[in-house]
């Protein structure tokens, strides 16, 4: 779910978006910190989260997929279990977002299947949090990154929210969430003015807003500069863990989600291998997949380096809206 389209103007919520504080519920002792996962956010209709399991939440069967008339990948299989933290890894153009986008219905495949929470994709989107590959917000944008977080919860409804207990119980859901990703210090500043790094924080955390069983996430690393892709990617995998949302990152560099990491779907070569990253990140496996000798490199301080690894064919919209 991204309720927040990237391509289009964000209204402006409020004239003085600086100090405006987030609205209080001062009888409420729960009203900050990380939710519990038990709680019901009442008036909202958002169901408090189901106990942990090994369901499978997302299955793709033999899936083919074809974009522009070409055939991106095939005979894919994966699975994403609850709680899991996977990783859709590849050079660029070989796929990765079309795999996310087919997750979520938005892709048809030639052939094959994908089942979302026991359904077909779509029907259940309202429980899959979606963030699209970024574009960074104009410096003129006004809108505060409260109010971006909170159209995670009611921005497909017509009109301003009314005061009342649904209205209370969304904005402790936003603070709630705000603490979470570490945004409490800058939420109330408009998000045009804040970083790469700051932004695509807040963008998770609206993501999040109604309580999501999978969270997709689509390069959220990407543009960032080293320190923010380790910070970001520290909160992707504390959200997994505490949260217990289970996540699929796509990324083109592996590094900084290595210790996250629960399993891998290495996409090359118009197929693709699944597995831990012991078993898939490795010279073997990925110059069976490639056809082509490909070196897996340890460096000293535990990065991961993969040497002679084929890029896939330039296409025209690969990076935003074709097979990156």
């Amino acid at each position: 779910m991204s309720t927040l389209p990237h391509d289009t103007d964000i209204p402006y919520h409020s004239e003085d978006p600086h100090r405006a504080a987030i609205p209080r519920d001062d009888a409420d002792p729960s009203a900050t910190g990380i939710p519990d996962h038990g709680e019901d956010l009442r008036g909202t209709g958002i169901p408090p989260r189901s106990a942990d399991s090994a369901e499978v939440l997302v299955s793709v069967v033999d899936a083919t997929a074809a974009v522009g008339g070409r055939t991106v990948w095939s005979h894919v299989d994966a699975t994403v279990s609850a709680g899991e933290f996977v990783a859709v890894l590849g050079p660029n153009g070989v796929g990765k977002s079309t795999l996310l986008k087919a997750m979520l219905g938005l892709v048809p495949l030639a052939s094959g299947a994908v089942r979302l929470l026991g359904g077909p994709p779509g029907r259940a989107n309202r429980a899959v949090g979606y963030v699209p590959q970024r574009r960074s917000f104009d410096a003129s944008v006004r809108v505060r990154g409260l109010d971006v977080v909170r159209l995670g919860l009611d921005g497909d409804r017509w009109g301003l929210p009314l005061p009342g207990k649904r209205s209370r119980a969304a904005w402790r859901r936003v603070r709630e969430l705000v603490e979470l990703v570490g945004a409490a210090g800058y939420a109330h500043r408009p998000i045009g003015q804040l970083s790469g790094g700051e932004q695509q924080r807040l963008l998770i955390a609206q993501a999040l807003a109604r309580r999501p069983r999978l969270l997709l996430l689509d390069e959220p690393l990407d543009s960032l500069d080293l320190p923010n892709q380790a910070a970001v990617a520290a909160l992707i995998g504390r959200i997994c863990r505490v949260e217990r949302v289970a996540t699929v990152i796509v990324a083109h560099d592996v590094n900084p989600i290595l210790s996250y990491l629960d399993r891998v779907v290495y996409l090359g070569r118009g197929g693709a291998v699944s597995g831990t990253p012991a078993q898939v990140i490795t010279s073997d496996t990925l110059t069976g997949l490639y056809g082509t000798p490909v070196e897996v490199l340890s460096t000293s301080d535990g990065r991961l380096v993969v040497v002679g690894q084929p890029e896939a064919p330039a296409h025209h919209g690969d990076r935003h809206g074709g097979a990156a």
